[in-house]
């Protein structure tokens, strides 16, 4: 598998991401580092990191519309952790690796996904019943 760089993010699903990125910065010392809706995802996001932006960070989803799956996430589980984010330096060697291994994939093959990444999912049943998204951070 690629080098994995750490922890990249953990995402966890809301119903209000304003209300949800005020908690996080006033009682967490977290700012909002970046902004995004993903369209094909339909979801609103928000990255808080640290003062450094060193280590991890929190990313806030909310659902765009009720069609969203992160709509029906939180209908279902209501708010809380969604997925957690690995950072990997070839997300396309990682995939054969894990393939090889016999891991059941949720995306054959990487997405654009939010942040100038390519992301694919790993799922759940494979990983302990914990959705993991793998991330590749997209050369400028």
């Amino acid at each position: 598998m690629s080098k994995n760089g750490f922890l990249y993010h953990v995402a966890i699903a809301v119903k209000d991401i304003k209300k949800a990125e005020d908690i996080y910065s006033k009682l967490l010392g977290l700012r909002v580092v970046h902004r995004e809706d993903v369209v094909n995802y339909g979801v609103k996001t928000s990255m808080l990191c640290s003062e450094s932006e060193e280590g991890t960070a929190v990313e806030l989803i909310e659902p765009l519309d009720e069609n969203s799956p992160i709509s029906q996430f939180l209908e279902k589980r209501g708010e809380g952790v969604h997925h957690i984010c690995f950072l990997v330096d070839d997300i396309e060697s990682s995939l054969r690796a894990l393939e090889k291994e016999g891991v059941r994939l949720i995306d054959e093959h990487p997405r654009p996904g939010s942040y100038n990444c390519k992301v694919a999912f790993i799922h759940p049943k494979s990983m302990n019943g914990v959705l993991v998204e793998l991330a590749e951070k997209v050369k400028d």
